[in-house]
């Protein structure tokens, strides 16, 4: 079966999406790998504010099969979480590049972008891992 892959986004082997919009860097999880979890019923995102480093533990999702912990993409500042999760985390399954986004940052260098996967390469990730 193959995943929806956002053409916009660039994307981590871990899974997780980072998409520039305006000055901020939006982060969610594949479709993918909200796929491979099933239902997500808890989010744990960190507190706006919170300055982590490029592949830093920032948060958990957690679904009836498994726990996952989501990586930073790139260095920065929290701008923003979803709150929309608190209460309904399964915006993760039903739409993982939009309203299931999981935080923004303010990217301490934009340039970090640079080390992902693009949505052609993370395709081609995929394949290979399925076999």
């Amino acid at each position: 079966m193959s995943s929806m892959i956002d053409p916009a986004a660039r994307y981590l082997k871990s899974h997780e999406w980072a998409r520039v919009e305006g000055a901020e860097i939006v982060v969610g999880i594949s479709d993918h790998a909200q796929d491979a979890l099933s239902d997500v019923v808890y989010v744990e995102l960190p507190r706006v504010g919170a300055t982590l480093k490029k592949g830093d533990a920032f948060g958990v999702v957690e679904s009836v099969k498994a726990a996952s912990d989501v990586y930073m993409p790139v260095g920065g500042a929290i701008t923003a979480v979803n709150k929309a999760l608190e209460k309904t985390p399964e915006l993760i399954n039903k739409a993982p590049y939009g309203d299931g986004w999981l935080i923004k940052i303010a990217p301490d260098n934009a340039a970090e972008l640079n080390d992902l996967l693009d949505a052609t390469a993370y395709g081609q990730f995929l394949a290979e891992e399925e076999h």
